[in-house]
């Protein structure tokens, strides 16, 4: 799980207004968080299924959102997946 601070250096950074949690930006870059640790934990513990399920369910989740965020504003997408490193 990703820490207090973390959390919110991540809301800061995406938000669009002050105190902004809920926006798709701010969802997928906690997401993407998310996936990070989960992937270094999957190198380490390589028959751990159920993270692994939950690993998978996370990156469905992001694609969705991101699915979304194109349709809605393709500026805000191209920002968002030049800021979180994405889709290289």
């Amino acid at each position: 799980m990703i820490d207090l601070q973390k959390k919110t250096e991540i809301i800061k950074a995406h938000g669009r207004h002050e105190g902004d949690s809920g926006s798709t930006e701010v969802q997928v870059a906690l997401l993407t968080e998310r996936i990070t640790e989960l992937t270094r934990h999957m190198t380490a513990n390589g028959h751990d299924f159920h993270s692994k399920r939950s690993l998978l369910r996370l990156v469905g989740q992001r694609r969705r959102l991101l699915a979304y965020l194109i349709k809605e504003d393709i500026n805000r997408y191209k920002n968002l997946i030049k800021a979180l490193g994405l889709r290289k």
